[in-house]
């Protein structure tokens, strides 16, 4: 049963906005081909409690970033740096002067608020890492969540660089791994709603929460810059209500070949969003590294353009949708935040309604966004 305190306040922040929908609009199909401002503008700026963050540590090795509400307000920022997380081979070789770091007003260790909080899981994509998509998890934290992201060796960006590459199964496995340590951790224990959990996921990681979903344990699952990947075209989608946001100069994962078709098959309560001018970077904090040109401009910077040039799959997995014609961050960010953020209060407030993301009003955003939903 979920908590009913924090239900209470899920409907009362939600309430608004379910309130313009049409009741019926939720069991039809519909489609907006030009929308300007999603309904869900009250999540674009950052929630009503401050941020802490802390880090722990899977068996194997692997590192756990949490993000959650504290009280205690930031004298400062929270910052890490993407060389960081390279092999040491190559992180000697990155030293061009040029932005290579994401900050986040928050506060390492800080007590975690008094209450109970949903829970989100979010899994990162290949060559990524847990803090990838820290403008995400972050405000998500500061709307009420409890977001736990681990590092997956099987993909991450260490291990991807020199081509260490294991078995992406393992990945869900992380997950879960990783919400059981946070549990026990004494920090966390008594606040952590654990019949409120929802998994969140960029490109590989939009796999990994999809075939997560199928666990008791998650309510629902939110896919970006993805869908069912490789083998996994024909695995059965769960019967749980998700979201799936994709963009429309994403050259990685198609979102007419990728996206669409999982969103086509996947059971209702569903959305799908395709946000214009969004790669497949749209969804990380990469494309704020090197001057707008991503990790590939750190290494660029850095001399080693021939050894990206001999790698022309990695360089551009590396650089889609930080270069025009794709928008810039601060238009896409906004729209994912408050995307992903109102339809997780959604889901754990009353199990799925997706109105407060498929009701969009103008003038907020400065792109296009095309819905769909069932």
């Amino acid at each position: 049963m979920r908590n009913p305190r924090f239900l209470i306040v899920g409907i009362l922040i939600t309430a608004g906005l379910v309130a313009c929908s049409d009741s019926d609009s939720k069991n039809e199909s519909t489609t907006s081909s030009v929308i300007t401002t999603p309904s869900v503008e009250d999540y674009v700026e950052i929630g009503p409690h401050h941020v802490g963050v802390t880090t722990l540590e899977l068996a194997n090795g692997s590192g756990i970033e949490v993000w959650y509400p504290t009280s205690v307000a930031p004298e400062g920022e929270v910052a890490y740096d993407v060389r960081d997380f390279v092999p040491d081979s190559i992180k000697a070789l990155l030293t061009a002067e040029i932005p290579a770091s994401y900050a986040i007003s928050a506060t390492r260790d800080a007590d975690v608020e008094s209450g109970i909080f949903p829970v989100v899981l979010f899994s990162h994509g290949f060559s990524g890492m847990r803090l990838q998509s820290s403008f995400l998890t972050s405000h998500l934290a500061s709307w009420g969540m409890i977001v736990i992201s681990p590092d997956h060796e099987s993909r991450d960006l260490r291990h991807a660089f020199v081509g260490q590459i294991g078995d992406s199964a393992t990945a869900v496995t992380d997950l879960f791994d990783a919400l059981e340590l946070v549990h026990l951790d004494e920090r966390f224990a008594n606040s952590m709603e654990m019949d409120s959990i929802a998994a969140v996921g960029h490109s590989a990681g939009g796999g990994t929460v999809l075939k997560a979903a199928s666990d008791d344990r998650v309510d629902g699952y939110v896919s970006l810059a993805s869908g069912r990947l490789g083998d996994d075209t024909e695995t059965p989608m769960p019967a749980k209500p998700s979201f799936f946001i994709a963009g429309s100069l994403d050259q990685v994962v198609s979102a007419a070949t990728v996206t669409q078709p999982a969103f086509d098959a996947a059971p209702a309560p569903s959305v799908y969003w395709l946000i214009d001018g969004v790669g497949h970077n749209g969804f990380d904090d990469f494309c704020t590294f090197g001057n707008g040109k991503g990790i590939i401009g750190v290494a660029e910077a850095s001399g080693l353009g021939a050894v990206l040039n001999a790698q022309p799959q990695f360089k551009k997995l590396g650089s889609d949708g930080c270069l025009p014609p794709a928008v810039s961050s601060e238009v896409g960010f906004p729209i994912i935040r408050s995307a992903v953020t109102a339809w997780l209060l959604g889901l754990f407030a009353g199990g799925g309604d997706n109105s407060s993301v498929t009701m969009p009003q103008t003038d907020t955003f400065d792109t296009k966004i095309t819905v769909q939903s069932k």
